[in-house]
């Protein structure tokens, strides 16, 4: 099993429900959450900085209602 060296998002603080994020061995992002650390996503870091920019516009909001 390949070991990752996960950071933990400052929004988490010590709540519950944390966000981790690792870079991938080519040159990708992989994340997780705390609540199913077993569930990992990777993404290139141009797919994650477009979703980020999704959700800063509010794109998905209506997801969340």
């Amino acid at each position: 099993m390949a070991v990752h060296n996960w950071q933990k998002s400052s929004y988490s603080g010590d709540a519950a429900n944390c966000i981790y994020v690792s870079g991938a061995a080519d040159g990708g992002v992989r994340i997780r959450e705390s609540d199913d650390p077993d569930v990992i996503i990777v993404t290139s870091c141009d797919g994650l900085r477009a979703f980020l920019r999704g959700v800063k516009a509010g794109e998905f909001d209506h997801l969340a209602a």
